[in-house]
């Protein structure tokens, strides 16, 4: 066998550790709410300096605390043997509660075993998915397609890309009534030069973040048919299901629809209505062929969500007391929205510019028409007010000319928002 001899003298070329990093991941920024959280901490001094501390409008995540009875079954949980590993489909109580939820919320039978997996969040899941679908390619018209919602949630595209394929967008506007005609879609995809049987799957996200949209049964009904004539996985991210506003119909699952089983995958989130965004608890339910081949995808990637959670999700999802943390908070976050309406009306905001949402807690609101972009605004905003938003193109090359709020801060802080803004002349019409 042949050994390389050593070298007497050391070299001196420093290594360059970043041309072996992959060709998908080299150019990657962090997640834009990490990058907007560290241009928050930069400017923080300065802010405090003039007593404009930062107001985060930013992150989707609810700022109170989980229902009691949850944190204390996950207390009573620890007690048990729960402290070994897992597995990355979930524990069979907990996959048997996603059964029971689908089947009294959405009145959808599903089989626990087959058809189910758990997820360390849909965040998690919906990158896995995009990896079990996706054949990397080099050549860029040759790469499997995902089609996606756009404006969207900003996790789609780099979750794609770095799986290997290409996201192609679905503008979602008052045009269509954010329900693209995924007919249309292939028609313009096709003229573009791309090849429309390199699609793969599509995404879809009822109601809608950033937008708060929701969709009609006819449409879903559409679109099963669609994906089913062209053997295209229909992907439906579900993470706000739960809330909506007033005596507006609860959104559906796609997997209402018959014959949709056999095609779809629905990803489900348990961070927004319970309030534990940072427990990372979500299930996905739908095909067995997909659902299958997510928990493979997964069990490459972790070993399963820590089984005291799982118990303390279980019971989140069948328990009256959680139920009614859902609507108590509903009503809180329509109430946000309302005061906040009031208060962008006093700025100048004309009525039919403001999309006021029945579902989500967030806003998505028309920036100033003397500003040249959204980003524009997002950034004097932050830099003058200490007020922390979202620019629309976060979301998609569509967001453009909007940016997005949070409405989870409490009142207090939404009406110190208004008074910035009113003190420091981001009103909407008018100069600065």
């Amino acid at each position: 066998m042949t050994t390389m001899a050593p070298t007497d003298t050391p070299s001196t070329q420093k290594p360059d550790v970043k041309k072996l990093f992959s060709t998908l991941c080299a150019s990657m920024q962090p997640y834009i709410m990490f990058r907007i959280a560290q241009r928050v901490a930069d400017l923080t001094p300065e802010l405090e300096a003039k007593n404009r501390s930062p107001i985060k409008m930013s992150i989707g995540a609810p700022t109170v605390q989980p229902p009691k009875a949850l944190k204390d079954v996950l207390l009573k949980a620890m007690d048990e043997p729960v402290h070994t590993y897992s597995t990355s489909k979930g524990e069979p109580f907990f996959r048997q509660a996603v059964q029971q939820r689908m089947s009294e919320r959405f009145g959808v039978d599903v089989d626990w075993a087959t058809e189910t997996c758990s997820l360390l969040g849909s965040k998690e899941g919906l990158a896995a998915m995009f990896r079990a679908v996706i054949t990397p390619k080099t050549e860029p018209m040759d790469k499997d397609i995902i089609l996606i919602p756009d404006p969207g949630y900003a996790s789609y595209v780099d979750a794609i890309n770095i799986a290997g394929g290409t996201p192609y967008s679905m503008p979602l506007n008052p045009d269509n009534n954010y329900m693209p005609n995924l007919r249309r879609v292939m028609q313009e995809l096709n003229n573009r030069g791309y090849n429309p049987n390199n699609i793969k799957a599509l995404v879809i996200n009822y109601p809608s973040n950033p937008i708060g949209a929701m969709a009609t049964m006819d449409y879903f009904k559409d679109v099963v048919t669609f994906a089913r004539e062209h053997n295209i996985l229909i992907i439906s991210d579900i993470a706000y299901s739960e809330m909506v506003f007033g005596d507006t119909e609860k959104p559906h699952s796609i997997l209402e629809v018959d014959g949709a089983k056999d095609i779809a995958i629905e990803f489900h989130s348990l961070s927004k209505p319970y309030a534990i965004t940072g427990w990372r608890l979500g299930f996905a339910v739908g095909n067995k062929d997909a659902v299958g081949m997510l928990g493979t995808v997964k069990s490459t990637m972790d070993s399963g969500i820590w089984k005291a959670l799982q118990r303390a999700g279980a019971f989140a999802m069948t328990s009256p007391e959680c139920a009614q943390f859902i609507q108590t908070m509903n009503k809180v976050y329509e109430a946000n929205q309302q005061f906040m309406v009031a208060g962008f009306k006093k700025l100048g905001w004309p009525t039919e510019a403001l999309n006021v949402p029945k579902a989500t807690f967030y806003f998505w609101i028309p920036i100033p028409p003397r500003f040249d972009n959204c980003d524009s605004f997002a950034t004097q905003l932050l830099e003058t007010s200490g007020i922390v938003v979202v620019p629309g193109t976060a979301f998609g090359p569509n967001g453009e000319g909007y940016v997005r709020l949070s409405l989870v801060n409490p009142r207090e802080e939404l009406q110190e928002v208004l008074d910035r803004m009113t003190a420091d002349g981001f009103t909407y019409e008018g100069n600065l």
